[in-house]
């Protein structure tokens, strides 16, 4: 059990199995619930113990990470946003920045300056505010010359699409009507919508789905294979023929083909609220901070090529068991890399593993935050064993997401400000 002793921030206060008050009057983020709302048995369908896939096996050793402690500071980047909730690039060369707002609308930032015109706005067709809206931004792995963009978002009814649009002559617009619905995933309560995309380094798309709302879990979709709540997704976009009535494929290697109800589509299972997922460019680890229910955050870690993990919610919440003080078996669960309580924090928010070349002292270590408490920390990624991260920055800001530019950099967005930040060692 890994409790940081060294933060005296109190926790953000929460509504029960809802978003709760925020540092911010914008908007809200998938903020832990304050009661363990509903329980209910063992959910039918229980994902298996984690498995290796077939696919690509872990990577060779890890870089190199630098070791000591550092100090970390944020610079502001560009003002004038409205809850901006993701950033990332198209690694186009361009070297513009990305920013998701949550109303709708895809935010270009070119050379330090917020451009007047947004990539696309998609406000119309978005429900906005709490845990809703647009949610989540990545680029094709091979654009402009595949010119889409993929998004998560809610739409009118509250539930997730998984969509679509193209980029034209103009490499600053996408056109709203060039609209591809891969997926709708209903949602059953407003929270816990997760919201992350992105591609792996095997050229498929990843997506972060959290477990449909209230408190607890009280569907158990963090432990069923018959739904698309509560996990990560893994698909192949790069299809040929009519992607209109087929626009994925299930790659062959997920691990949960064949087996009975699964959805194919599951690459791994257990999952909260995964706010925030990155891939490591050096390694292909894939790194998922998992928002907690009323007392622990915690970050997870999958191997590059390692599919079919079970993370354990709504069993454990981090490597406690769930609810609290109920006895339970860990046995076949992947338990966090690092967790903290809620006398540090309420909200975590994933991040990067930095692999930039500015920051010489900032080398190989994964750096994420807390959204309710503004805290930063870093920790070694090389290692599976649960390890105390180390505090970096007590920032005071409402960190809602971390992104890299196109050579590595580290940003970081603040909803309640409006804010793109660069994450930078501290004078």
């Amino acid at each position: 059990m890994i409790t940081l002793v060294t933060l005296t921030l109190a926790a953000c206060g929460t509504g029960s199995g809802s978003a709760g008050s925020s540092p911010s009057a914008v908007a809200s983020l998938p903020v832990a619930s304050a009661s363990p709302g509903a329980s209910i048995g063992a959910a039918s369908g229980a994902a298996s113990p984690a498995a290796d896939s077939p696919g690509p096996g872990p990577s060779s050793p890890r870089p190199s990470t630098a070791t000591g402690p550092v100090a970390l500071g944020l610079e502001v980047v560009a003002v004038g946003l409205a809850a901006p909730l993701d950033v990332t690039n198209a690694g186009d060369g361009s070297g513009r920045l990305f920013v998701v707002e949550q109303a709708g609308r895809i935010r270009i930032v070119r050379d330090g300056q917020l451009v007047e015109r947004p990539l696309v706005d998609i406000s119309d067709r978005i429900s906005s505010g709490g845990e809703r809206g647009l949610l989540g931004l990545a680029f094709h792995p091979d654009f402009p010359a595949d010119p889409r963009l993929f998004v998560n978002y809610t739409d009118l009814e509250g539930d997730t699409v998984i969509a679509e649009y193209a980029v034209g002559a103009d490499p600053d617009v996408a056109d709203p009507e060039t609209e591809l619905v891969l997926l709708r995933i209903d949602q059953p309560f407003a929270n816990h919508n997760g919201g992350s995309v992105g591609f792996g380094p095997d050229g498929y798309l990843y997506l972060g789905m959290g477990d449909g709302g209230s408190g607890g879990d009280p569907l158990g979709n963090g432990q069923r294979l018959d739904t698309l709540l509560g996990k990560i997704l893994r698909l192949d976009i790069d299809v040929e023929g009519d992607r209109a009535a087929t626009p994925y494929e299930v790659p062959p290697d997920n691990p949960f083909i064949g087996q009975g109800s699964a959805r194919p589509e599951i690459w791994h299972t257990g999952l909260r609220n995964p706010w925030r997922f990155r891939f490591d460019r050096a390694t292909g680890d894939l790194w998922i901070g998992d928002v907690g229910q009323g007392d622990w955050e915690e970050v997870d870690v999958a191997r590059a090529g390692v599919g079919g993990l079970n993370f354990g919610w709504n069993r454990m919440e981090g490597s406690q068991c769930y609810p609290s003080g109920d006895g339970c078996a860990n046995d076949g669960f992947r338990l966090p890399v690092t967790e903290y309580d809620h006398d540090s924090g309420c909200s975590v928010t994933g991040g990067v593993v930095y692999r930039g070349a500015s920051q010489p002292e900032l080398a190989g270590r994964y750096v994420f935050g807390d959204y309710c408490s503004g805290s930063v920390w870093t920790l070694d990624p090389r290692g599976d064993e649960p390890q105390e991260p180390a505090l970096a920055l007590e920032s005071g800001r409402s960190l809602s997401s971390f992104g890299e530019d196109e050579a590595g950099e580290l940003y970081a967005t603040d909803i309640g400000a409006g804010e793109l930040l660069r994450v930078v060692i501290a004078p």
